[in-house]
C-alpha cells in the first residue's frame, strides 16, 4: 500500500543511503521522457525536503534541460535487500553548475570525479513508499568505473569544448554546458 508524506524521515534517509542505484525521470512539456539510471555515490540528502545528487557527463544532458523549462522531477530508489521497498521522491530540480552561484556550498558534499558536469539541487515535495514486493532480490558486486576512467586525464580544454558543443538536449532543448573540467579529488 502507497503511502505519502511531506517530508523525508529517519527511516528514509537510511534507505537511501544504503542503496547504490537510483533512477531520474523528468519531461518536458513537449519531447520525450527522460528515465537514466545513477550510480557512483553521488546522491546526498541534505535536509528533510532538499536533496541533490552529482551528474557526470554522460550521452546527453536531457535532466538538465527537462528541469530548466520544467522543474518537475522524480527520484525513484528500490531496495533490493529486505526489506521491500520503493522509495520516490517527487519535487522540483535546478542544475548549479561550477560557474553558478551555489556550487561551492554543494560541492562541498560530494567527492568530485573525473568528468563531473553539474550538481541537481532539488526540492521535495513529497515522498512515497510502496511495497517492492515485485522487486528482486539482487546483491551489489561494484561500481562499473568505466566512465570514471574515461575522463581521467582528460585534457581540460577539450573536455569544456565538448561540452559546449553539446548545447541541446534530444529534443532541441537549449542547455548550458560546465565552464571546466574536473579531474577527481
Amino acid at each position: 500500500m502507497a503511502e505519502f508524506f511531506d517530508r523525508l524521515a529517519d527511516d528514509h534517509v537510511a534507505m537511501l543511503a544504503k542503496q547504490p542505484v537510483f533512477f531520474v525521470a523528468t519531461a518536458a512539456r513537449d519531447g520525450r521522457i527522460n528515465l537514466s539510471p545513477k550510480g557512483y555515490d553521488a546522491f546526498r540528502v541534505l535536509g528533510p525536503n532538499r536533496v541533490a545528487y552529482l551528474d557526470l557527463a554522460g550521452s546527453g544532458n536531457e535532466t538538465h534541460a527537462h528541469l530548466t523549462v520544467d522543474g518537475r522531477i522524480t527520484i525513484m530508489v528500490c531496495n533490493f535487500e529486505q526489506p521491500a521497498l520503493i522509495l520516490r521522491l517527487y519535487g522540483t530540480g535546478k542544475p548549479v553548475l561550477p560557474q553558478d552561484h551555489g556550487w561551492e556550498e554543494l560541492a562541498a558534499h560530494f567527492k568530485l570525479l573525473p568528468g563531473t558536469r553539474q550538481i541537481f539541487d532539488i526540492a521535495v515535495d513529497s515522498v512515497q513508499t510502496s511495497c517492492g514486493w515485485g522487486v528482486p532480490f539482487m546483491e551489489f558486486e561494484r561500481e562499473r568505473d568505466t566512465l570514471v576512467k574515461y575522463y581521467a586525464g582528460r585534457d581540460p580544454e577539450e573536455f569544456v569544448a565538448r561540452r559546449r558543443s553539446r548545447d541541446r538536449s534530444i529534443d532541441g532543448i537549449p542547455t548550458r554546458p560546465t565552464d571546466r573540467y574536473f579531474a577527481g579529488d
